[in-house]
């Protein structure tokens, strides 16, 4: 359902056009986003076998789409309505989730609801606008390296991405975008990866009058810092009243953090999966949308090892025959690596326990005939 207001000769002005529904709106004055880009890059050639290479990257992202509340409550008038004193007897005090119900003061009169500027009959109205911002930067070092049976090439990045909304589901403050700027929920601080092959130097020894046949030895290794920890809060103690769903948009209060060092558990496994100190963290305060940044930390990282065995066989010059064991997470490392592995919602009874890990070793083999 869709309200809106008439010209007096009852035609319809789409300039008034108000979604009440909960599809958020379209902002009237948004203009187009854009992207910055820049990098710098030097290579340099080590041998006749191997190339380094150390590269800067930069982007700027301008008029990001993002949700932000166009009819948010009014704090301060909530908070002049809180107390028994300051309403008439017998009627209701504002407090959370109270934006939309009709207050009598002490004086004389009453208050319809704490929402502007539309007003209190219109609720809770999310609009699509284009005010966010967002930024990357990283350092990016590689090398690569062929010779002879040995082949590798090892990739390093440390990088930060920030933003104001890592995704339409994450409100913006509506009276201070800034407090919504924090680390991205997909950054990865630091990332290595190498990967290899190696040719085995076993059949040249065993049989040396073998036409053409091998074993190789190859893998991914990865060591890379978690994903941010997002703080959840879905509760109204903020008293602007976004009415989050918990399916397509969240709430823009934040839990208190008393600033106490986090005392990060790196290895989950123990001490019942607790990976931070819950009681750092309290609800905010009426009135207020928290102390704490909706990302701050990060989770847990991860130490994987993918490995294979392969042997080729190729009794002629146009017939070949190769199988393949492959084994991923080779050593059964347990990680509580992802965007979700520990739980950052105060209202839940696990908040602060990791809470989910990347699969354990896996194995398969294949058999592959070219002709």
């Amino acid at each position: 359902m869709n309200s809106s207001r008439n010209h007096p000769d009852g035609s319809f002005d789409w300039r008034n056009f108000v979604p009440i529904s909960g599809i958020p709106g379209y902002d009237i004055h948004n203009r187009a986003p854009y992207t910055e880009e820049w990098m710098l890059s030097i290579e340099r050639q080590a041998g006749p076998n191997t190339v380094l290479s150390a590269s800067y990257v930069g982007t700027a992202s301008h008029r990001q789409r993002v949700l932000v509340e166009s009819n948010p409550g009014n704090p301060a008038l909530c908070l002049s309505l809180s107390q028994p004193n300051e309403v008439q007897p017998r009627t209701l005090t504002c407090g959370a989730y109270g934006e939309d119900t009709v207050y009598y003061p002490i004086g004389s009169g009453q208050v319809n609801g704490t929402r502007g500027p539309l007003g209190s009959n219109f609720g809770s109205n999310a609009l699509q606008s284009n005010i966010g911002y967002a930024n990357y930067n990283a350092l990016e070092l590689s090398v690569r390296h062929t010779s002879g049976r040995l082949e590798f090439s090892g990739a390093y990045t440390y990088g930060k991405s920030l933003d104001q909304s890592s995704n339409v589901g994450e409100e913006v403050n509506p009276f201070n975008h800034a407090l919504s700027y924090a680390v991205s929920s997909f950054d990865v601080k630091q990332n290595f990866v190498l990967s290899y092959e190696y040719q085995l130097p076993v059949d040249r020894i065993l049989h040396p009058n073998r036409l053409t046949s091998g074993w190789s030895l190859s893998g991914i290794t990865r060591f890379t810092t978690g994903f941010p920890i997002t703080i959840i809060n879905n509760g109204d103690n903020s008293l602007i009243g976004t009415n989050p769903n918990g399916v397509n948009n969240s709430s823009i209060d934040e839990p208190d953090y008393n600033g106490a060092p986090l005392r990060l558990n790196h290895n989950p496994r123990t001490n019942a999966n607790n990976y931070f100190d819950a009681a750092d963290f309290s609800m905010n305060a009426l009135g207020t949308p928290g102390t704490s940044k909706r990302r701050f930390f990060y989770g847990p990282g991860a130490e994987n090892y993918d490995m294979a065995v392969a042997k080729k066989l190729s009794p002629t010059d146009s017939k070949s025959l190769v199988f393949r064991a492959e084994a991923f997470n080779v050593f059964n490392h347990t990680q509580f690596n992802g965007p979700t592995s520990v739980d950052g919602n105060i209202g839940s009874s696990i908040f602060g326990n990791a809470i989910s890990a990347a699969p354990p070793r896996v194995l398969q083999g294949a058999l592959k005939f070219s002709f």
